[in-house]
């Protein structure tokens, strides 16, 4: 009886220590999300896997030129859509697994950044974004920040994320990456070294300003300008196919966006549209706008494949929720021609201080009774 009883004190003495040490190290200089493999200052896992999950191979044990120590993290993205998403991206998470629904995280306050070291296998990658917390569920995590995106060179880079005046005080999703088909179309195998928290004085808060023009949406498939992405399918999104890589014909540069859309009535909506958002699939749940106040005009070309196809709403804003965008402009309805031709939306004394909801289309099954396909390309604020 009197060993059970010893072995009892000593589990929760270790118990007690651990969490003490882990409290402890929030509150230093430093507190590291990787450092080498099977490091007791690992305090995150890449247990968070999303979007076409099936695209992803890990091996946290790269022995291939690491930026530090013996190993580093190595990424490869296939980009071949495993689950038709055309995104990919992994969290680290505390504990394993958890999207909200476990008490978990750590109390980061003191913080005041999070560095990391990142590079691709050939250069030329590019990571859509890297974000800090964003967790939701029960146990929601206190802060969301978002950094990117990023092109990578074949040499090891420093990167860092800015979070003076954030609430660090629960943070469950420690780090995380998210990399797009159309801006790595081929994949891409990229790593990461060294990856912390610091508590940096030197760092003053962020001031969120207004986006220089121009700003696009789209400017060509592997763009590290493009800013939304084409995740908010509406009505009969079973009608819609979508390429954002289409090589025939593009107004500029080397490829163009291609839609078809058959009329065909998958949801019984008969009718379907496509937003372009920031992040993908944020209808207004997600901090993610972009303050595009200097702009005066949205312009961009479009052209049907035979000429007469209808679409009756170009708009950008309009997204509501708790991250509401601050306006919405329209134009419509259009009747596209086969030739290339330019459109503009007039922003003159619109208020886009908060714009997730980049740039929209939709059209109906009685305007377009045997579907149809159009094209688009140079979508941009001006």
């Amino acid at each position: 009886m009197g060993k059970k009883l010893l072995v009892l004190v000593l589990s929760c003495l270790l118990a007690v220590s651990a969490a003490g040490a882990a409290e402890e190290q929030g509150k230093g200089k430093f507190f590291s999300i990787y450092t080498d493999r099977q490091t007791s200052d690992n305090h995150y896992i890449p247990s968070g896997w999303m979007g076409d999950f099936g695209d992803i191979k890990i091996n946290d044990q790269s022995t291939d030129t690491p930026h530090d120590g013996k190993t580093c993290i190595q990424f490869t993205y296939t980009a071949k859509k495993a689950q038709n998403q055309g995104w990919a991206g992994v969290y680290w998470q505390n504990p394993a697994n958890n999207w909200g629904t476990k008490k978990g995280g750590f109390d980061l306050t003191g913080m005041t950044k999070l560095s990391f070291w990142a590079r691709g296998a050939k250069g030329g990658e590019i990571v859509q974004k890297v974000k800090v917390g964003g967790i939701k569920g029960t146990y929601p995590d206190t802060a969301e920040v978002e950094f990117g995106p990023i092109e990578l060179t074949d040499t090891w880079q420093q990167f860092s994320v800015n979070l003076v005046d954030k609430d660090l005080s629960y943070i469950s999703g420690g780090f995380a990456w998210v990399a797009t088909v159309d801006q790595n179309p081929e994949g891409a195998t990229f790593y990461f070294d060294d990856m912390k928290y610091e508590a940096d004085p030197t760092i003053k808060a962020a001031k969120k300003e207004a986006q220089k023009i121009p700003f696009y949406v789209f400017a060509d498939r592997r763009s590290i300008g493009n800013h939304y992405i084409p995740s908010g399918w509406m009505g009969d999104y079973g009608d819609i196919k979508l390429d954002t890589g289409w090589k025939e014909n593009p107004y500029m540069g080397d490829t163009c966006v291609k839609i078809i859309y058959n009329g065909k009535g998958a949801q019984g909506a008969r009718w379907a549209g496509m937003y372009w958002q920031n992040p993908a699939n944020n209808w207004g749940t997600t901090d993610g706008g972009f303050d595009l106040s200097t702009a005066t005009k949205a312009t961009f070309w479009a052209r049907g494949e035979n000429g007469g196809e209808r679409i009756e709403e170009f708009k950008l804003g309009g997204i509501m929720g708790e991250y509401s965008d601050s306006d919405i402009a329209s134009i419509g309805p259009v009747i596209l021609t086969k030739d290339w031709q330019q459109y503009t939306i007039d922003l003159k004394g619109k208020d886009l201080s908060y714009i997730s909801g980049g740039f929209c289309w939709a059209t109906n099954v009685d305007v377009n009774p045997e579907g149809c396909t159009f094209y688009l390309d140079e979508i941009k604020y001006e």
